[in-house]
Parts: C-alpha cells; structure tokens; sequence
C-alpha cells in the first residue's frame, strides 16, 4: 500500500477522477444523500490517501485554517473497505500532513456520529452536540497536538 501526498495543482486528471469517484459514490450514492460533494474547497487541499494495486482504499484532505474552521481541518475521510483499519492509517497520515504542512496545533472535523469512535482512538474529542449536516447526524471534535 502506498501513501500518496499531493496538492491540488499536483493532482493529474485521472487522480482527481478516482478521488471525486470514490467521494461521490460513497457519500452521495450509497448514503443516499444528494448534497454538494464539490464545495470550492478541493483547490485549496493537501490530498491524501492510500493506494494499491486497485485503487484508491483510503482518502481524505487537509485544508489550513481559515478554511473550513479556526483549525487546520481534515474532511472526506473515506475508507473503501470498512473495518480493515485503512481508516486509522489514512487519519494518521493526515493529522501528520497537518503538521508538517501547516504547522497545526490542533486539527478539527466534523465526524459522522456513527464513526466518532474512530476519531476518539486518535485522540479526538467532541466539542459539540449532536447536529445534521445534509440529513445526518454529525459532531463536531477536535484534537490538540503536543
């Protein structure tokens, strides 16, 4: 498995294609949830994910602060086969990212409720209550680096 690392402006077409497709078909199609996969944001993104012989297994991004948050924020989190740990190693590499990258003191994201355990095993915890975001139940957490 090999971890990639890259800035939009490194992305090549077919990367960004396997990126938005993996996003899309999980977000929008599977959770059923029609909503703006595509928010402007992608542009401004460290891109990380994890890769093998086929495909994409892992993803997300890192964005500086001021972006999305007061924080440097990790959003997408996506793991193509669920329960085989692709989730924890993809986080690790991106709450990494956000400190080399972005000399982050602390990463914040906005969790699936659901998958809020996976984020309090690296660290993370709530800092709000329960909230939909798109018609689905979200918290929002934080993590303070060392």
């Amino acid at each position: 498995m090999t971890l990639c690392v890259k800035e939009f402006k490194e992305l090549t077409t077919d990367e960004l294609y396997r990126i938005l497709k993996l996003r899309v078909d999980v977000f929008v199609v599977e959770q059923q949830c029609p909503y703006p996969e595509l928010d402007g944001c992608d542009q401004k993104a460290v891109h990380v994910w994890l890769e093998d012989e086929n495909g994409i297994e892992a993803y997300l991004r890192v964005l500086d602060r001021g972006i999305k948050s007061e924080w440097v924020t990790i959003g997408r989190v996506i793991a193509a086969k669920r329960r085989a740990g692709l989730g924890t190693r993809v986080l690790q590499a991106g709450i990494q990212i956000a400190r080399e990258f972005f000399h982050a003191d602390a990463v914040y994201l906005e969790a699936q409720t659901y998958a809020r355990a996976l984020y309090e095993k690296q660290g993370f915890r709530m800092i709000s209550e329960e909230f939909l975001e798109d018609g689905i139940a979200h918290v929002k957490m934080l993590l303070e680096l060392n």
